[in-house]
């Protein structure tokens, strides 16, 4: 029988709804952004918003992905953050690594980038069940995401727009994430893979940082 990649060391999944509470809070602050402006940018409702920041709710990954768009992140951004709002490292131990399962589709998520390093890219771990469907909708973010997926094992159909990519073990498909997306496993093994993400604005303010920093030390 194969061994699941899927360990127990990570975080339970209250916990990393907490930290999913917290940061969809900050980012909402941050933007300046009322419950009810967010249910506008986001679709998701103002009840169901309000659950999620109280980390009274289960939500979908569906529904996390539209909070993402709305709030201009990608849906791996509304798992950073330390839990305890710890001073940010450049090193993430893999029992430190958010877990979370969609409870729609079943699939394993895993966080692998230290929470809150400022990166542009971000590293997200996968377990995909047979059988099981994503499906993303296209939402305008206020910067370009770019994503690529490595699989590592199994089989994963990645529909984006029209166009269908049959990824198998080793095979590696970059996009934009400006198109419906859907994700699916047509086998019946679970799937495999890593996620790398870029966003577009993470990357423009690394490098105004290491720019600034660049001329205050001449």
């Amino acid at each position: 029988m194969m061994e699941s990649p899927v360990s127990t060391d990570a975080p339970a999944d209250s916990d990393v709804n907490e930290r999913i509470a917290r940061r969809v809070r900050a980012l909402r602050a941050t933007r300046g952004h009322t419950l009810d402006a967010l249910a506008a940018r986001s679709g998701v409702s103002r009840s169901m918003i309000s659950l999620i920041e109280r980390g009274a709710a289960s939500p979908t990954a569906i529904v996390l992905d539209k909070l993402a768009a709305g709030l201009g992140v990608s849906l791996a951004s509304l798992f950073d953050g330390a839990p305890d709002d710890a001073p940010a490292q450049p090193l993430a131990r893999r029992a430190q690594q958010a877990q979370w399962r969609d409870p729609a589709s079943g699939y394993v998520r895993r966080n692998l980038s230290p929470p809150g390093w400022p990166s542009p890219i971000q590293l997200v771990e996968v377990t995909f069940p047979a059988g099981a469907r994503v499906a993303y909708e296209a939402a305008g973010r206020e910067s370009a995401v770019h994503q690529q997926v490595w699989v590592i094992r199994g089989r994963v159909d990645v529909t984006l727009g029209d166009q269908v990519h049959t990824l198998r073990d080793g095979d590696c498909l970059a996009m934009r994430l400006d198109q419906p997306l859907v994700f699916s496993n047509p086998t019946s093994r679970p799937a495999h893979y890593v996620v790398v993400l870029c966003e577009g604005h993470a990357a423009t303010s690394i490098r105004s940082n290491n720019t600034s920093s660049s001329q205050q030390e001449r």
